[in-house]
């Protein structure tokens, strides 16, 4: 998979690559002139699709780093692409391409796997901003998603929900459990390693073994603690 690097001289090396995902196919263009013409060289959209299914095979035909993924689509929806799209091995970025729409969207969307919301209203240069960013390894959120889900987080959490989030880490092995929590607490593997008496190496293995069972990254796995609201 292509990266968005610098060399030393600060020339760009291999553009980020993107696919957009958006049922109405002027949107998909709109945004391949928007990243295409106005970044530099730095992102190059290789792929649009109107579709989740469509989106699933330019996946697999073209690698992206990023995939820009609508939220409201017929069929299967942009928490559910999402949902599909990282649970694969190597998976890309995915910054879902919003207005927003219902209050847990947000929430949903990041339990899914998205590291970050674009609104198709943004200035070129912040869109342009927000996939560099990502594959840098910083989650994206816009004004309006940052509300969103400090409103999400705040509000009360159904009791199903929260006894699901307790099962699933009630199902991991002990040790991988307390390596979860700890880091949802915002703590580094150095500083879980402390906690638990064990080699930073260790925790990482831990903390790598539940990400590989709840099929969750680090940021999932950190809102699945919090909505298990543990006592």
């Amino acid at each position: 998979m292509a990266h968005n690097t610098m060399d030393e001289n600060g020339a760009a090396q291999t553009p980020i690559t993107v696919i957009v995902v958006d049922d109405d196919p002027m949107i998909g263009q709109t945004m391949r002139i928007i990243l295409n013409d106005y970044s530099n060289h730095h992102v190059s959209v290789c792929a649009i699709a109107t579709s989740g299914r469509e989106c699933l095979e330019q996946i697999a035909q073209h690698n992206p780093n990023v995939v820009l993924v609508d939220i409201a689509m017929p069929g299967m929806d942009g928490i559910e692409l999402t949902r599909a799209i990282r649970a694969n091995t190597h998976a890309p970025h995915v910054l879902i391409l919003t207005s927003l729409g219902p209050t847990d969207t947000v929430q949903r969307a990041v339990e899914a796997g998205a590291e970050g919301f674009i609104s198709k209203t943004d200035a070129p240069e912040d869109i342009i901003r927000r996939i560099i960013g990502v594959c840098d390894g910083t989650p994206q959120f816009n004004p309006a998603s940052e509300r969103q889900l400090i409103n999400d987080l705040h509000a009360q959490q159904p009791n199903a929900r929260r006894q699901q989030a307790r099962a699933m880490l009630d199902a991991l092995p002990e040790r991988e459990r307390e390596a979860v929590i700890l880091a949802a607490e915002g703590l580094t593997n150095q500083q879980i390693a402390q906690r638990m008496f064990i080699s930073e190496r260790t925790a990482k293995a831990h903390l790598s073994a539940a990400s590989n069972r709840l099929c969750m990254g680090r940021t999932q796995m950190a809102r699945l603690v919090e909505r298990a609201d543990l006592p």
